[in-house]
């Protein structure tokens, strides 16, 4: 088989939002911090919305990136909470898919404490094959051949295959 044809993950992007800033933000960044590894970035606020009271530039989440083998790790405990389980709807028409984890306290060594609540968790899933990096370039972009690039049914497989999950 061509290696190129070769599909792998790029990057798991796990979001926690909070929905506001101080103490609860703070609490969500240390338990994304210690559930990944990383260190959290803050999400803000694009807009206004005074139903909710977000004001727009306003703290209100808080992401990490995680690439490599750590991405991969997380990715097979955060699949095994999710008892290795995706829909198809969860794909994008690029074969990256996403899905969520209602409580952090799934995960090894979290526990419950009244103080600060449960929080949920979103995971993105990016997914590439070898050579996606000549239409991201700055020198000598060039369209990415059709391919080469990952549809729905080859992220399925894929996922079905490295990870055991079953798609319905």
């Amino acid at each position: 088989m061509n290696p190129n044809r070769e599909i792998s993950i790029e990057k798991v992007v796990v979001h926690m939002g909070v929905g506001e800033s101080g103490e609860k933000l703070v609490n969500g960044e240390n338990i994304l911090s210690a559930i990944t590894g990383g260190t959290p970035f803050r999400s803000y606020a694009k807009q206004t919305v005074p139903g909710f009271g977000i004001r727009k530039g306003a703290p209100i989440g808080c992401r990490v990136t995680l690439r490599g083998e750590s991405a991969d790790k997380f990715l097979d405990t955060s699949l095994e909470i999710n008892e290795r389980r995706l829909s198809a709807y969860q794909f994008d028409k690029e074969g990256n898919f996403s899905f969520g984890i209602e409580e952090h306290t799934d995960y090894p060594g979290m526990s419950y404490d009244p103080k600060i609540g449960i929080f949920g968790l979103d995971l993105n899933v990016t997914v590439k094959r070898n050579g996606k990096r000549i239409a991201r370039r700055h020198i000598q972009k060039k369209k990415l051949p059709q391919k080469q690039r990952v549809t729905p049914e080859d992220a399925i497989r894929f996922v079905a295959e490295a990870y055991r999950v079953e798609v319905s």
